[in-house]
């Protein structure tokens, strides 16, 4: 029977080509994705780089306007450009020189990669240009987004960069395939890959420089040197490291043109203490010219990993010193909020004592309603992927009293934070958060079908997100003589800082024991407060005898810009652990009133009822406790408003709204806020 034995030696022949097909097609696709090993030899590289300015150096004229008292100065330290692989990877094109066009107020057209001639792209545009920015590209990748972009480059054509850069397409939706192209890369997390970056990542390495350089150049090129000091720019950089799925990001400033003419990445500095040697040592002790700072962001997608208390940690009495010295020198700021949500404080956590806070549900990418486990005093895993326990750690409110039940057993206070706020915008547009005209901060979200998804998931479970549950993000504010690197840099570090969710409010706290309770009457206010008392972001000083507590002074100025809305009140928050270890929180409304008659009508987004343009009020802790540390901010409130989702969902027809706009858990309505840096108090 020949063409029985012939149809099986055709089978037989069949099954082997596709066990070898098969064998082959593995080996290529590891051949393909093959990691570089990690080697030490790159971070200790670093220390060897030269620091110094990129550029002939070039005198700046004195600042002509000097204000005593200290005035507030508004900008953006937390931007993203097409350098950026996450940014490049939802198709942006706009560069460090777009964005700083647009903070000092130029429109920007967010034309997209793949958008043909007929495309007329969205306008972004603010109606105030910054005093301040700087544009704030991941160091992770800059190499080899640069790489996979180069048409003769030998990456070029690789399996990685062709996923990169979209010219494969997985068989999935549109709005999935930005996620696609992300993970294309971030998929080597800390390691990098090796046909793109070739031997010791060498090629990775010296293309990151030149993007670094080129980051350089353009800062220099826009910041003010003339005596009007109108816009003041920073060179900085992101640092992202993610552990176990959670956040550890910082952004890196620098006080001057004086930096390292390269950059340390997560990929090198594999953990944040390397990362603060690396700046102690190269820059701040390396030359008498060069400063720097790290501000952590996005602490709500750390699992608690960002500020566990060193006293509940593994490490030995020195290292946890020699960690808390180095960490109290380079991050004197946290972000408190930006667009992927608010690092203040969560409703729902069990070892949080002391009640709910209504308004700690303000914009949590994680629904406010999810019950969530509570991780205690241990940390979790899957804060970017929106899951496992939730951590006090996590956020700012609670970890600032942990900060002082540190320092008693190490000495030094490892978590003293001041207070900014961000957009983190990916499009080049800092600071763009009005809500009322909120184009997306990721690119293919500057549809409003694409912000309005309540959910994108990519098989495979490598991505998630809610876009509608982003935010247009917040802003910095900095309280200094004037607006010059030096003076704004000296400020940051002496914490007299404050952020905003996106208004221009304008906050002042003071404390002090020779106080007047009739500050607020004092024609002379500012140089009463500064006389008497110690502003945002200061050590109260011991009581000195007093029995009855310090005097807390407190005001607000409404964003005067005609999109700025009215105050409805200010609030002084407490916060302490007790001698157990307990973590306690206390709300005191000090200004205005909850109830004061203002609402918003959502059919429409028309504001209406009272508000004022400022509030003031003095404040003694009617609880205080001479001998209990404790930590004071304020946070101030203006009149509810239509978040940027609600806008969204009545400009269009009813019959083209998305679930999304029919969901009981997004907040139609939003409460602006401004939040002061802490002042803190110590037991005696």
């Amino acid at each position: 029977m020949p063409t029985i034995k012939t149809a099986l030696k055709t089978l037989l022949a069949l099954l082997l080509v596709a066990v070898l097909a098969a064998a082959l097609g593995l080996w290529w696709l590891r051949h393909e994705f093959a990691r570089l090993e990690r080697d030490d030899g790159n971070y200790r590289a670093l220390f060897e780089t030269p620091v110094k300015p990129l550029l002939e150096a070039t005198g700046a004229t004195p600042c002509r306007d000097q204000f005593p008292h200290r005035r507030a100065w508004f900008g953006a330290l937390h931007v993203h450009t097409a350098a950026s692989y996450d940014a490049t990877a939802f198709g942006v094109l706009a560069t460090a020189e777009d964005a700083y066009r647009f903070g000092r107020g130029e429109p920007l057209q967010l034309r997209l990669q793949g958008d043909d001639a007929d495309t007329t792209p969205p306008e972004a545009r603010i109606s105030t240009p910054l005093d301040f920015m700087a544009v704030t590209d991941h160091a992770e990748a800059l190499g080899e987004n640069r790489l996979c972009h180069q048409a003769g480059s030998e990456a070029y054509p690789t399996l990685v960069c062709r996923l990169y850069r979209g010219d494969l397409r997985l068989p999935l939706g549109d709005a999935a395939q930005p996620m696609v192209r992300l993970a294309s890369t971030a998929i080597f997390g800390q390691d990098r890959s090796a046909r793109i970056c070739g031997d010791g990542a060498a090629d990775c390495l010296r293309e990151a420089e030149l993007a670094w350089r080129d980051n350089q150049r353009v800062t220099e090129a826009f910041h003010d040197r003339g005596g009007d000091c109108a816009f003041t720019t920073f060179h900085a950089y992101e640092y992202s490291l993610a552990e176990q799925a959670s956040n550890l990001h910082r952004n890196v400033i620098f006080r001057s043109a004086t930096v390292p003419q390269a950059v340390a990445s997560a990929k090198e500095a594999r953990t944040p203490p390397m990362l603060w040697r690396w700046l102690q040592e190269t820059c701040r002790d390396g030359s008498a010219d060069c400063d720097a700072l790290a501000i952590p962001h996005n602490s709500n997608w750390s699992s608690g990993r960002m500020w566990q208390p060193y006293r509940y940690g593994d490490l030995d009495a020195a290292e946890r010193r020699a960690q808390a010295e180095l960490r109290a020198a380079l991050e004197p700021l946290a972000e408190i909020m930006q667009t992927k949500g608010d690092s203040e404080c969560r409703n729902g956590i069990p070892s949080v004592l002391g009640g709910a806070d209504e308004l700690c549900d303000f914009e949590k990418l994680r629904p406010a309603t999810e019950a969530i486990p509570d991780c205690g005093n241990d940390v979790g895993s899957g804060g970017m992927m929106l899951r496992g326990c939730v951590s006090r750690f996590s956020y700012l409110r609670h970890v600032l009293p942990e900060g002082q039940a540190d320092a008693a057993e190490l000495g030094i206070n490892p978590f003293k934070l001041g207070i900014i706020a961000a957009t983190d915008t990916h499009t080049a547009t800092p600071a763009a958060a009005l809500e009322a005209d909120y184009q997306g901060s990721h690119g293919h979200d500057r549809d409003a079908s694409h912000r309005l998804l309540d959910a994108v998931d990519v098989p495979g479970d490598i991505a998630t997100g809610s876009p509608v549950r982003y935010n247009p993000g917040g802003i910095a504010g900095i309280y200094a003589e004037q607006n010059s690197r030096e003076a704004l840099f000296d400020a940051m570090r002496r914490r007299e800082t404050f952020g905003t969710s996106g208004p221009r409010i304008r906050p002042r706290f003071f404390a002090g024991w020779e106080l007047s309770e009739a500050l607020c009457d004092d024609p002379d206010f500012l140089a009463s407060a500064y006389r008497d008392g110690v502003p945002m972001g200061g050590d109260l000083p011991a009581a000195s005898g007093a029995t009855d507590g310090p005097v807390f002074a407190v005001s607000a100025s409404r964003d005067p810009r005609p999109e700025g809305g009215l105050l409805q009140r200010i609030q002084i928050i407490k916060t302490w652990v007790d001698g157990d270890g307990g973590s306690h929180q206390r709300v005191f409304d000090v200004a205005g009133q909850a109830d004061n008659g203002a609402g918003v009508d959502t059919a429409t987004c028309r504001v209406h009822g009272p508000g004022a343009a400022q509030l003031c009020a003095t404040w003694r802790d009617p609880a205080f406790d001479a001998g209990q540390s404790a930590v004071y901010y304020a946070r101030v409130l203006q009149n509810p408003s239509c978040r940027w989702s609600q806008f969204d969902c009545i400009a269009l027809p009813a019959e083209e709204r998305p679930p999304s706009c029919a969901d009981p858990a997004l907040p139609k309505t939003i409460q602006e806020r401004a939040w002061t840096s802490p002042i803190w108090y110590r037991g005696e």
